[in-house]
């Protein structure tokens, strides 16, 4: 009865299944193509029967952004993970090491990018059973983590080399941290930081522990920059090539849209509300705000409109004027009344489906099938034993 209510509740946020599985097949096929693997960044939406299939379509592993991802992740069964970020709290690297513990099969691997984030890990793996293997992380002037220079990743990779408990198995970048477009000062930008992150990578080489050590890259908008800059074959032998690409799996209609240089990728969510009010003449307000509706990256777009009774309203269009907490303004209205549904184009997922605990999966022609969910909790509270 519950997940009955949910698929007819509104507003709700709509997946279809069609695209979806398209658009994990496009992504696991342009990777093959290039020779590259993908470890897509789950964070995008932290559901469990999609990243399923992602994984099922050859993906190698999962990435995540925080120890209470990984926690998500191992509790559906994931053992190969990268965090796509530094872990520097004492709690969350105990955490990591716990894990690493109990099953010697797992890889839970970090990314690097200061001595005080070295010192602070090997205070906590040093004399375990297990070390921590880290990448060293190469970020952007002005951008987020990361080293800024060659001779900055150098320093840091003979740091780690030397540091008991850790064991350096790479080099990570995001060539991501630029306006989402295809300008050409943008392109730019990106070429100039995946220039750097191969020269780190193919001078740290050195100092790897690993006869598999590991090049990865992240991010659904320039992917085809990164595979121009990868090391060439043999340079450093035994070198894997992991992406960590995690919005092309359900797209969108506007930012992602815009740039993907990925052919055949199709929006796969949208979401639908009720409209509540025609108060003025061309304006109505439709049932769902900035907390059911992406607005980081752009506002929702119109795609169509339905009566009550599920009737496809042709000539039906509007403009998103602006959003609150739970209102969207539509602006330039014909052929919308009271009680219609709405469904909306979202711009950038990362910002989509965090807002929403459940969401309906739909066919191609947009029936309900099934309730899916999410899992974005944060476990922060956690007893630690001898603490008062």
């Amino acid at each position: 009865m519950k997940e009955q209510y949910l698929a007819t509740a509104y507003p709700q946020l709509r997946l279809d299944s069609h695209a979806l599985e398209n658009n994990i097949r496009v992504m696991a096929q342009w990777c093959r193509e290039r020779g590259v693997e993908l470890a897509p960044h789950v964070k995008t939406t932290m559901s469990a029967p999609i990243i399923e299939r992602q994984l099922a379509a050859g993906a190698v592993g999962v990435t995540v952004a925080t120890v209470d991802q990984v926690a998500s992740a191992l509790a559906w069964g994931h053992d190969h993970i990268l965090v796509a970020n530094e872990i520097v709290d004492r709690f969350g690297l105990a955490r990591v090491r716990t894990w690493l513990e109990e099953d010697a099969g797992r890889e839970i691997r970090c990314l690097v990018d200061s001595a005080a984030g070295v010192k602070t890990a090997a205070e906590v793996f040093d004399g375990g059973a297990v070390d921590l293997e880290v990448l060293i992380d190469v970020g952007t002037p002005g951008g987020r983590t990361g080293v800024r220079s060659l001779d900055e990743g150098l320093v840091l990779a003979e740091l780690v080399r030397a540091t008991p408990g850790l064991r350096l198995v790479g080099v990570a970048g995001y060539e991501g941290v630029v306006p989402n477009s295809r300008a050409e000062d943008t392109v730019t930008a990106v070429d100039r930081h995946c220039r750097l992150v191969r020269d780190v990578y193919l001078e740290a080489a050195k100092f790897f522990e690993t006869a598999t050590p590991i090049y990865s890259m992240g991010g659904s908008a320039f992917p085809d920059r990164v595979v121009e800059f990868l090391p060439a074959g043999g340079q450093v032998p035994g070198t894997r090539i992991i992406l960590r690409s995690g919005c092309y799996v359900t797209h969108d209609h506007g930012t992602y849209a815009a740039v993907s240089p990925v052919p055949g990728l199709i929006p796969a969510i949208s979401v639908r509300a009720v409209v509540l009010s025609t108060p003025e003449e061309g304006m109505a307000v439709v049932g769902a705000g900035k907390r059911d509706l992406p607005y980081d990256a752009g506002l929702p777009t119109f795609l169509s409109a339905r009566t009550a009774d599920g009737i496809e309203k042709k000539g039906a269009a509007a403009g998103v004027r602006n959003l609150y907490d739970h209102h969207a303004v539509l602006t330039g209205v014909t052929g919308l009344d009271v009680t219609d549904t709405v469904d909306f184009g979202l711009s950038h997922p990362c910002s989509a489906f965090d807002r929403w605990p459940e969401y309906v999966l739909t066919d191609r022609d947009g029936h309900d099938l099934d309730v899916w969910h999410t899992d974005f909790r944060r476990s922060s509270l956690v007893t630690v034993p001898g603490a008062d």
